[in-house]
């Protein structure tokens, strides 16, 4: 009886360890036994094959039609994505080093979808869909990062913004924040410091460009000058100072940008040994290269714009009843006799025709028929920070104030 006990046993130990061979136990994270039957049904999927993704930087003198050729795509195909995406974008006109994105199907190679980044925030997309082809101009999507930089003049905004690693479009759009205050040609000191607080624009993980200047401060001869980037509710958006005063005024401060000064406005009479002879100079001489955009430094009609004797190629633009400006020794003119003008529209380009020695742009302002200082005249300015959105204003000036310090 014993020994038929202990065969009985073993028959159900053998029993058991079929069981086990069968459905092993593994340890679970709680230290807890799992059947493998059911943790083989947690497994991984394996990914569908993807799409293949033909990106291609569009060469110069490159035409839609060939570089579709080129990818393998068919006449029909490509004729069908023209005509739908036209209503959106002419891809007759896409410029060079801007790059189409052409995806095929992973299992038949059918060429299935386009894309070309129409500007830094739309994109056209052509898909195929149910056999017919749609186009739509979406917004580019990116990963938004912020970055704080300080820094310290030692001779321009400009190169101490790329000494400390900024973007120079960054550089450029924080000097723009402030561009109706600073005149960066001439007010610029040694010792100026300034701290900005910028939007870094990153797409499928690599870095695309800078966004947003959002709060600047500059520091310019003991001055505090700050910058607040505010939407209103319509959308609008502008630059505004810790008290809610719009940063834009009536005039810019300078009609170039980032160029320094060869001879500052003067009242007496200035000799030129070129030309052996002494002239006033009632204005501000801006040195740049040959070709420099110049620009209107308010809105106005242009009142003459050709050959003005020693001006050489002249534009005045009447703004007011009050206000005239003249820009002169221009290479070459961009507007003509009675055209209006926008504040920061080119207007001409920097030369040196004319009673001038060298190329820069002579820049002049009159108001109310005499020839005045402009650096030292006060402008008004454009509209404040609405009352309704004041509140809403001062959580932006709270917010970024503490990262300006």
């Amino acid at each position: 009886m014993k020994g038929k006990a202990l065969t009985l046993m073993a028959g159900v130990a053998m029993v058991a360890g079929g069981v086990y061979l069968l459905f092993p136990f593994s340890r679970t994270a709680e230290g807890g036994e799992q059947d493998s039957a059911v943790a083989e049904t947690s497994q991984e999927i394996p990914e569908a094959p993807k799409d293949r993704v033909e990106s291609i930087e569009i060469p110069p003198k490159a035409t839609y039609g060939v570089l579709m050729e080129e990818q393998g795509v068919g006449s029909t195909d490509a004729t069908a994505v023209y005509e739908a995406a036209k209503d959106f974008y002419d891809l007759a006109t896409i410029r060079a080093g801007k790059r189409l994105e052409l995806a095929f199907d992973a299992a038949t190679g059918d060429f299935k979808s386009l894309m070309y980044p129409i500007s830094t925030e739309e994109e056209l997309r052509v898909r195929k869909e149910d056999g017919v082809w749609k186009a739509a101009k979406e917004a580019i999507s990116y990963e938004i990062k912020l970055k704080t930089v300080r820094g310290t003049v030692t001779s321009s905004l400009y190169a101490a913004g790329l000494e400390q690693g900024m973007d120079e479009r960054a550089v450029i759009e924080m000097g723009d924040a402030f561009q109706w205050s600073i005149d960066f040609a001439q007010d610029v000191r040694v010792g100026d410091s300034f701290v900005v607080v910028y939007e870094e624009r990153y797409r499928d993980g690599a870095y695309a460009m800078p966004g947003l200047v959002l709060a600047a401060r500059y520091v310019n001869d003991g001055t505090t000058h700050n910058a607040y980037w505010f939407e209103n509710a319509a959308g609008e958006g502008g630059y505004y100072d810790e008290k809610g005063n719009s940063q834009r005024k009536m005039f810019l401060k300078a009609p170039v940008a980032f160029k320094y000064i060869t001879s500052g406005f003067t009242t007496g009479l200035r000799y030129v040994a070129a030309f052996n002879t002494s002239t006033g100079h009632r204005a501000i001489d801006y040195a740049a290269a040959q070709g420099t955009p110049i620009r209107a430094t308010a809105d106005g009609v242009v009142s003459f714009a050709g050959w003005d004797g020693p001006y050489g190629n002249k534009v005045s633009i009447r703004h007011n009843g009050t206000y005239t400006t003249n820009y002169a020794h221009q290479s070459k003119l961009a507007v003509k006799r009675g055209q209006r003008v926008s504040q920061g529209q080119v207007i001409g380009y920097v030369g040196s025709t004319g009673f001038s020695t060298g190329p820069h742009l002579h820049y002049e302002m009159v108001k109310n028929g005499t020839k005045i200082n402009p650096m030292k005249e006060t402008f008004p300015g454009t509209d404040p920070i609405k009352p309704e959105e004041k509140e809403a204003y001062e959580v932006v000036v709270q917010k970024w104030s503490e990262a300006l310090r």
